[in-house]
């Protein structure tokens, strides 16, 4: 009696561990090998399934060892249980499977304890027969138990075969008492399976939510779309490539599953904030353009002047017969310079990287021409016009570069107002980083490297090398990458982007990597990267500590609106 006591007493401290590991696992492949593993030790138990239900009511092959032929498929030993699901349901009639002994279990929600598999009538085990005949096994004794959890819905089944004398090694069938200890494991398996079901649920919603709303800016925007997709791919690569750094400054940088996770949400949500921005200005292609391009109303207004001189050339010449051929000379002329003037005004309109003095001076003096519209003299081209088109670099005037700066603010305040879990919680960081610069001049809080985590400094140097060689841009053309590694050297240099991040981005060939997949060829070319390994950042020094950190609280007033 007292062995026996003393056998309980064991086995109630078992399950209790067991328990308590079960709670701690978050890892679905650990997870189920656990239950297995301690199922199968529990009863001695030479070998052993764990079914998992899956949506459309199949049990699927989770995991299969049998100790004595060494075989371990599922679980974490990456090997794929080639069998196919068993449905719980006949696909022609939809009757239930009663034929299986682990669907039967299931779907009666049942314990099956079979002392001798061979001798039974009225299961199918011509499969486990067919199996016992190729490898030399006799499978004899079943004990098959469903995972039922706290909503009474089964999420999978245990199936032990073989319990084994621990003395002997005999096989023997699975007795009550073991049963009724492996149906207390079950129970608590089946909390900790559907916990875990649960969170990768939530996690799935999470996922398809922050796609979604990427999606939402694609259909808002396909350009900021495509950005959205590409540039975590690019962290991603760059935050492997960190982790893998076994010297120099980043070797001690490191993430876990958890990290991954959070990384890859942060990336897909690091624009969520263009969904408050323009379309006119988020998408302006060229300088005149707000809801359509105001190049055709500039167009209009030269018409117009063409028109008056045609009208006044005629009068001219009903009063002055004989000057018909310098008339019509000087008209010539004068259409011909409006034409040069509106095709130079339509080189202007579209953006570029630098616009000469002389050439914004040349448009001031167009502009000051006047024409008479419904009888009201006027200037050819606005105030508003001209500074438009007086742009020295992009499409952007300085306020409308402020909105789209403006998207960081609201990427920040949205995913500030969202109670992330503390596996997450440093969404808004990352995300809210990828403008800042190492030396503080970036937006929108004027951060400085030491003030960034590594991942938020991974995703600004993402950012940029998408946007250089994007090809779907309507204001530029994608960049080659030797011009946009060169660009992002003197960005290195500028202490705009982290410089050893920026090193390894280089050599560990990640922007490669991510070229050759999503580049076309001809922007593929060869790169100096001993050139860019080699420059050297300037010089900073960045401010005390307390304004550091109240930058890091606060938004720069400008971006208040």
């Amino acid at each position: 009696m007292d062995a026996e006591m003393n056998r309980r007493i064991e086995r109630l401290e078992f399950l209790h561990k067991v328990a308590i590991e079960l709670s701690a696992e978050k890892n679905m492949d650990r997870l189920v090998e656990i239950i297995l593993d301690k199922a199968k030790h529990l009863c001695h138990a030479d070998a052993g399934t764990l079914y998992l239900r899956t949506d459309d009511d199949h049990l699927r092959f989770a995991i299969m060892r049998t100790s004595s032929l060494q075989i371990e498929l599922g679980g974490t030993t990456g090997k794929r249980i080639n069998l196919p699901p068993i449905p719980l349901f006949d696909s022609q009639t939809d009757t239930p499977n009663h034929h299986n002994i682990a669907t039967y279990s299931a779907l009666e929600k049942k314990s099956i304890n079979i002392p001798n598999a061979y001798s039974h009538q009225g299961f199918d085990f011509s499969g486990t027969k067919s199996f016992d005949l190729r490898n030399g096994y006799r499978s004899t004794s079943f004990l098959c138990i469903p995972l039922v959890n706290y909503q009474n819905h089964v999420v999978g089944v245990l199936q032990l075969i073989n319990a084994t004398n621990p003395h002997t090694g005999e096989v023997v069938p699975f007795t009550e008492d073991l049963q009724e200890f492996v149906e207390t494991l079950a129970y608590q398996a089946a909390i900790a399976l559907d916990n875990n079901l649960l969170l990768d649920e939530q996690k799935q919603l999470m996922e398809s939510f922050i796609k979604l709303l990427a999606a939402a800016i694609d259909a808002k925007s396909p350009y900021t779309g495509g950005h959205c997709e590409r540039v975590p791919v690019i962290t991603e690569l760059l935050a492997k490539a960190a982790c893998d750094c076994e010297t120099g400054p980043l070797a001690e940088f490191d993430m876990d599953d958890a990290d991954w996770y959070q990384l890859r949400i942060a990336a897909w949500m690091h624009d969520c904030g263009k969904v408050t921005t323009p379309v006119h200005v988020m998408d302006k292609a060229t300088k005149l353009e707000t809801i359509y391009d105001r190049i055709h109303l500039v167009r209009t207004r030269f018409e117009i002047i063409k028109r008056d001189l045609e009208i006044a050339m005629l009068r001219e010449l009903h009063a002055q017969p004989a000057q018909k051929t310098a008339l019509e000379t000087r008209l010539a002329e004068e259409i011909a310079k409006l034409d040069d003037d509106f095709e130079f005004l339509e080189r202007a309109n579209t953006g570029g990287e630098y616009l000469a003095p002389e050439i914004q001076e040349r448009i001031r003096e167009i502009g000051m021409r006047r024409f008479r519209e419904n009888g009201i003299e006027r200037f050819l081209l606005s105030e508003e016009e001209i500074g438009n088109l007086c742009i020295a670099k992009g499409t952007l005037t300085p306020e409308e570069r402020l909105i789209i700066n403006g998207h960081m603010v609201q990427t920040i305040r949205m995913l500030e107002a969202l109670p992330w879990p503390r596996n997450l919680s440093e969404v808004p960081e990352i995300a809210g980083g990828h403008h800042e610069k190492m030396d503080g001049s970036g937006y929108p809080k004027g951060l400085y490297a030491g003030d960034m985590s590594i991942p938020a400094r991974i995703m600004a140097i993402a950012d940029v090398f998408e946007a250089l060689t994007a090809q779907d841009r309507p204001y530029k053309k994608g960049k080659t990458l030797s011009e946009t590694m060169r660009i992002m050297g003197f960005m290195k240099r500028d202490n705009h982007l982290d410089p050893d991040l920026f090193n390894l981005f280089v050599s560990s060939g990640v922007y490669r990597v991510y070229g050759e997949k999503y580049l076309p060829e001809e922007l593929i070319d060869a790169v100096d990267e001993a050139t860019l390994l080699a420059i050297e950042p300037q010089a900073f020094s960045a401010p005390p500590k307390e304004e550091r950190d109240k930058r890091r609280r606060d938004f720069l007033p400008q971006y208040r609106f």
